[in-house]
């Protein structure tokens, strides 16, 4: 990434957009004194030359453990500087867009008329509302982003219910607890990580599922967490999924064989905790002389930068005759894509890994996020015809070290 002309293509992006900026900022502080003027100029240009050094050499520090809370704190306060200006920049260019078309207005037009400038104290100027509204929507976010440090442990549970004339009545009141995206490699507070735990252990649940990303990239990231992790129990089990974080494509390995070793060891991790990973495969559970069928596949997304590793086909192979099907399948992408179209017996399907972006907006009424530009599921429950899907908002979190309006969640799922 550090080398791809795509990244330095960015940088270059991000010194325009220090540029422009800058432009409105002079007409904000032009009344302003001289002093004031240099003073608050000079600040600008240190924290944007700052963040654009910064950025540059922070994939060539190598951090400890300890530090990585640091450095995509740093990361983020950067990029939500970025994020910031570009949001502001919007409101400029409104203005430009006006400017030029009041131009092209009295450079062509044969009946020329002067507008008179406005003189001070008889109002704002619509480019200087339009400067001012910019910073302060550009301040909003950034205020937000940094508000957001503080919640990315603060766990929420979400309570479903999921009803379903399938449902065998040995079923009904069945209490399942959903998790999904747990990132073990972006923790940093393990007392806070037990406090979510403890959570999912005070529902009672009765069935425990984890739809994928245990870590960011390498099995290694679990040894702190692994022993915590354990101490979930279900009386009818915990069982899992990788998700496209698991498998270690997003790092440089010196060779395949240790990639394929690492995805062996994240297995063991499963194992060792006492999860029953289902890969490509389902289990029947039984209660009272009825059961139903939980099925598990790797990782499948219909985006194409995301991997397709899961074969749905032979997971599937042998459930038809269980009336309650649950489908546990990372990328929500997958529902529709697939499962809708070519499995239409299977009545419910868990997945995670949108987070919500971790940034968005969920009131009465008001459900949004950017990411829902690219996942139309993204977030909670979504039903078509006879088939439902749960999208979790995630355990832990990832880039961002935060959450703003989209906080971690544990679901508790009662079948009714």
């Amino acid at each position: 990434m550090r080398n791809s002309p795509f990244w330095w293509v960015f940088i270059g992006f991000m010194l325009l957009l220090d540029v422009y900026f800058f432009q409105a900022l002079k007409i904000v502080v032009g009344s302003s004194s001289p002093r004031t003027r240099t003073i608050v100029f000079a600040v600008y240009w240190a924290l944007s030359i700052a963040a654009i050094v910064v950025l540059i050499i922070l994939p060539y520090i190598h951090f400890e453990k300890q530090a990585r809370l640091g450095r995509s704190t740093i990361f983020a306060l950067i990029m939500g500087f970025f994020f910031a200006k570009l949001v502001a920049s919007l409101f400029f260019l409104i203005d430009d867009v006006r400017r030029l078309m009041v131009w092209i207005y009295e450079k062509f037009t044969t009946s020329k008329q002067v507008t008179e400038p406005v003189k001070v104290g008889e109002g704002i100027s619509r480019s200087a509302f339009l400067s001012w509204a910019g910073m302060l929507a550009g301040g909003g976010l950034y205020s937000t982003l940094i508000y957001g440090f503080g919640n990315k442990y603060k766990y929420e549970i979400k309570n479903v219910s999921i009803s379903d004339s399938m449902i065998p009545d040995n079923f009904k009141r069945l209490k399942i607890v959903h998790i999904s995206d747990i990132h073990s490699g972006s923790f940093t507070n393990r007392t806070a990580v037990a406090k979510g735990v403890e959570m999912i252990m005070k529902a009672q649940p009765d069935l425990i599922l984890f739809t994928g990303d245990l870590v960011n990239n390498v099995a290694t990231e679990m040894d702190e967490y692994k022993e915590l992790f354990a101490t979930l129990k279900a009386p009818m089990g915990v069982y899992s999924t990788l998700g496209n974080h698991d498998y270690g494509d997003y790092v440089h390995w010196p060779t395949l064989e240790e990639k394929n070793a690492n995805l062996e060891n994240l297995k063991q991790v499963h194992a060792d905790m006492g999860w029953r990973l289902l890969m490509n495969e389902h289990v029947v559970l039984e209660k009272g002389g009825q059961q139903i069928c939980i099925i598990g596949i790797e990782n499948w997304s219909d985006k194409a930068r995301f991997p397709k590793y899961g074969d749905l086909k032979k997971a599937y192979e042998g459930t038809e005759k269980y009336p309650f099907k649950i489908l546990m399948s990372h990328d929500p992408s997958h529902w529709k894509a697939q499962i809708c179209n070519d499995y239409r017996d299977i009545n419910l399907t868990l997945s995670g890994h949108t987070h919500g972006m971790q940034f968005g907006v969920e009131l009465p009424g008001i459900k949004w996020s950017p990411v829902q530009y690219m996942y139309k599921e993204w977030a909670g429950l979504y039903e078509m015809e006879n088939q439902k899907l749960y999208v979790n908002r995630g355990f832990g979190f990832l880039g961002y070290p935060g959450r703003v309006g989209i906080l971690p969640e544990i679901t508790v799922i009662n079948l009714i």
